[in-house]
């Protein structure tokens, strides 16, 4: 997986029902032309990212093609989900900032 760009977001909880912090990720990527998900239109991943006390994690995340928002039914092999997780690790307090 070859991110070539993303964005984070601090998922506001007016009502302070979630342990911990969300955020919203959106990371643009490309694959190969020969991959099965492969899009002439692109890709990226929505991923929800936990921060907490008891630990860090991928919650949950979908594979988008752009410009039809359309939810690929794809999951990501655990190698890259390892990638995804540490990427999110790195990158989630460029939320804080903004």
């Amino acid at each position: 997986m070859d991110i070539t760009s993303y964005q984070v977001e601090m998922i506001k909880d007016p009502f302070e029902i979630l342990v911990g912090k969300r955020y919203e990720f959106f990371i643009d990527f490309e694959v190969d032309e020969e991959d099965d998900i492969y899009s002439v239109n692109g890709l990226y991943i929505r991923a929800i990212y936990k921060v907490q006390e008891t630990g860090n994690g991928i919650v949950s995340y979908d594979i988008m093609e752009k410009g039809t928002e359309r939810v690929l039914d794809f999951d990501l092999e655990e190698e890259e989900e390892q990638e995804l997780a540490a990427f999110c690790e790195q990158n989630w307090k460029n939320a804080e900032s903004n």
